[in-house]
């Protein structure tokens, strides 16, 4: 089978993606401009299939919304060959609620074989993440005040139990005391630079 290369939120120019395989799919999570940028998407995702939330759809450009279709909270489908759901991605916290409200955006779980990966997207822990399993790889955001506590990111862990899980998009966040309070068996914190600018 052909490699797949399934980006998700790229932003930050075509520059960043040099070097890197063409993107063969194109998930998107919500239409923050740290999410969601246009000109990064006509460079490098023009001519491949994108999957969105309503609300970027609707913003897309009319070249941009003839490859992309968008998909609800809750919804299955198969993308770029791959069963994928759609897993609501939103504030819980009464003071928070405005920056990620109800229903928008979307976490998406990734079917690979028999391996499920998580990109939990702009969120905090909602009832449906709290509520998955059989998660191989989880990507969860912790950068206050938008999304995730370091305290919410790791009692979440905790609570859905995935095999690895990376911190992305945390900010200022306190690593070393989120994989401090991973304490489920059988779960590793794995830390990369997400942060890294090209060359």
């Amino acid at each position: 089978m052909a490699t797949r290369a399934i980006y998700v939120d790229p932003v930050g120019g075509a520059a960043l993606y040099e070097g890197l395989p063409a993107a063969t799919a194109v998930l998107i999570t919500h239409g923050h401009g740290d999410h969601f940028d246009v000109p990064t998407l006509e460079a490098i995702a023009k001519d491949v299939p994108l999957l969105t939330n309503q609300d970027v759809f609707d913003k897309l450009p009319p070249a941009l919304k003839a490859n992309a279709t968008p998909i609800a909270n809750g919804a299955e489908t198969t993308f770029a060959g791959l069963p994928l759901k759609a897993i609501p991605a939103h504030n819980v916290t009464a003071d928070r609620m405005q920056y990620h409200p109800v229903g928008v955006g979307n976490g998406y779980l990734l079917t690979f074989g028999d391996k499920i990966v998580y990109v939990a997207g702009d969120t905090e822990p909602t009832p449906e993440m709290l509520a998955l399993s059989g998660i191989a790889v989880a990507f969860l955001p912790m950068n206050l005040p938008y999304t995730m506590t370091v305290e919410q990111a790791a009692e979440a862990v905790n609570a859905f139990k995935p095999a690895i899980v990376y911190p992305y998009h945390y900010g200022d966040s306190d690593l070393d005391a989120f994989e401090a309070g991973v304490t489920a068996d059988g779960v590793e914190v794995r830390r990369r630079d997400w942060y890294a600018k090209s060359a």
